[in-house]
């Protein structure tokens, strides 16, 4: 009997083991992908948890006599044509009182994102917030505190602000922190921008 005619048990019991093994690894693969969907999901649900927690928690600063459990979350289309969110404000009585936008942009180290309030009409800033920054300790991170973010109350809407490095002449001037002109200047064109974008749909939607 010619050899290539013979047939060999152990071949024929090895295949449906290989056949086996693979469907295996394609299972387990598969499993492992749904897994890490799924723990995905859900950091990113408590991710936006948080950050909405931590965003009403900024309203009162943000707009004086805001009840943060009246506020309306308003989903517009800004003139960039992107969707965003905007808070419309309300004090306890349910009369409307004010906005916070959202602002994001460069500054010197990395993405700058803030929270910006205005007055009913969009016309005066009433304060911002600094949500996430990493610029440089013991300068830039100076963004966050109060002398500085304390110069943009009472500002108005109509004429774009501006960092400057020497005394504030002009109505729309924000002094910058010394060391930190970039992280100054980053904070007033995310302002800026913000009301750009935001005011005038925001304003159509709160209607």
């Amino acid at each position: 009997m010619s050899e290539s005619r013979v047939s060999n048990p152990e071949t024929r019991t090895r295949r449906p083991s290989y056949l086996l093994q693979a469907w295996l690894v394609i299972f387990l693969s598969a499993l492992y992908a749904v897994i890490l969907v799924s723990i995905q999901i859900n950091l990113s649900e408590k991710i936006e948890a948080n950050k909405k927690k931590k965003t009403f928690a900024q309203i009162p600063t943000l707009v004086d006599g805001a009840d943060p459990s009246k506020t309306r979350e308003l989903k517009i289309e800004g003139k960039d044509g992107k969707p965003a969110t905007v808070l419309q404000v309300f004090d306890a009585n349910g009369q409307h009182i004010g906005w916070v936008f959202p602002g994001k942009g460069q500054g010197f180290g990395d993405v700058i994102a803030l929270l910006v309030g205005l007055d009913r009409n969009a016309e005066t800033l009433t304060g911002i917030s600094v949500l996430e920054q990493k610029e440089t300790p013991g300068l830039g991170n100076f963004i966050e505190d109060e002398p500085f973010r304390s110069q943009f109350v009472g500002k108005s809407t109509s004429v774009p602000l501006a960092a400057v490095t020497g005394e504030p002449v002009r109505p729309q001037d924000i002094r910058a922190l010394t060391g930190a002109t970039i992280s100054s200047k980053a904070v007033c064109d995310i302002v800026n921008q913000s009301v750009q974008l935001y005011r005038a749909p925001a304003l159509d939607a709160g209607k």
